[in-house]
């Protein structure tokens, strides 16, 4: 079993990934107080165990302090004493680094805390770490020239092999449209080994090519069994997964906007281009769950934005995953949107799994031939 130390935790999905993959969290931060309470409670409820060494509330950036970082050596070494790697994992806050965002990259408020995050990893150096974004820092020109920046300081200064990849979440089986880059660094590890991304993944081919239902006028009493298409996976639809997690009885079910427009009563089925009021089809995936002020979803069927359940289901959260009824509406979608789809997490948890034991199987071979 290795341990994770959590950043930038929010509700816990990439946890969440990491622990039903064998891995024990350890230590968790975040600096919203709401969501770390969501985090709490959601964990709670699925009946897994507190941190060993605690919740840290609170910035990022409190661990580049004397105080903290001695504290979080001290977690670190104690971990290794019996005989776990330690992994850090998080997804520093992406809206600088985002085409839909404002373009502040690394010198905004949120975009910093990427070099800090880096600035941390390379203080400690954990046999490896996760660094989970948006596809903006990949694309973009100048968001890109920071980015390959700290790869380069993860090589140069930290001494890490690193793994990274453009992944859609449908690639893991998540009804969901959503590309982010995942990088991955490994401590001293062998280059020669491959980080096998595929291993884990359900679908193989560019999914979003794929004879999805079109656009349809909305039809609120409209009921219909699952659409008979070859080829169609009906598994990465948001209606599987409203049906699969039971979303009308869940405890967050009742949780959504009321509606006051309407719009809700006019935009098509299916009628994603929008800036927004995007409403989703029930036949196919979802755009990104949630997204900037509120940005819901319309429901495919109901005049209405996605309830909380629904959102959690989109991220492909398992049915007993929820999250405290009192806690505000704007805090769920945000939590939510800016979470790791959870399948996603889980496998690439698994293929790091992989990776690592494989370099344990070989490190003492190359020794012995040394």
């Amino acid at each position: 079993m290795h341990s994770i130390i959590s950043f930038f935790t929010g509700a816990g999905f990439l946890d969440l990934g990491f622990e039903k993959a064998g891995y024990s969290i350890d230590m968790v931060n975040e600096y919203d107080a709401d969501f770390l309470r969501g985090y709490r409670h959601s964990r709670e409820h699925l009946g897994s165990p507190e941190p060993f060494y605690g919740h840290h509330l609170g910035s990022v950036e409190d661990f580049l302090s004397d105080e903290f970082r001695e504290r979080l050596e001290h977690i670190v070494a104690d971990i290794r004493a019996k005989g776990r790697k330690v992994g850090f994992v998080g997804g520093p806050p992406c809206p600088d680094f985002s085409i839909a965002g404002k373009q502040a990259g690394f010198e905004g408020d949120n975009g910093r805390l990427s070099q800090v995050y880096a600035d941390l990893i390379l203080s400690i150096r954990p046999d490896f770490f996760v660094f989970e974004n948006v596809k903006g820092l990949w694309s973009t020109k100048v968001h890109r020239e920071f980015y390959d920046r700290m790869k380069a300081e993860f090589v140069e200064q930290g001494g890490y092999l690193l793994n990274d990849r453009l992944i859609n979440a449908l690639d893991y089986g998540v009804p969901q449209d959503r590309e982010r880059i995942f990088l991955v660094g490994t401590h001293d590890a062998i280059p020669e080994i491959p980080f096998r991304w595929e291993d884990n993944m359900v679908h193989h081919e560019d999914m979003t090519k794929l004879p999805w239902p079109k656009e349809r006028t909305f039809s609120p009493d409209l009921v219909e069994n699952e659409p008979e298409v070859e080829g169609l996976p009906v598994s990465l639809t948001i209606e599987h997964w409203f049906v699969k997690n039971d979303v009308l009885n869940h405890p967050n079910g009742d949780m959504s906007f009321v509606p006051k427009s309407e719009r809700f009563n006019t935009v098509p089925e299916g009628s994603t281009k929008a800036k927004s009021f995007k409403r989703l089809h029930r036949w196919r995936p979802s755009p990104t769950a949630a997204y900037g002020n509120n940005e819901v979803h319309l429901h495919p069927y109901f005049p209405r934005r996605l309830s909380v359940a629904e959102a959690l289901a989109i991220q492909s959260l398992p049915a007993e995953y929820q999250l405290p009824t009192d806690m505000t509406l704007s805090k769920c979608f945000k939590t939510i949107g800016n979470g790791v789809p959870f399948l996603a997490a889980l496998g690439l948890a698994n293929t790091i799994s992989s990776f690592l034991a494989e370099q344990d199987e070989r490190s003492p071979l190359l020794q012995a031939a040394e």
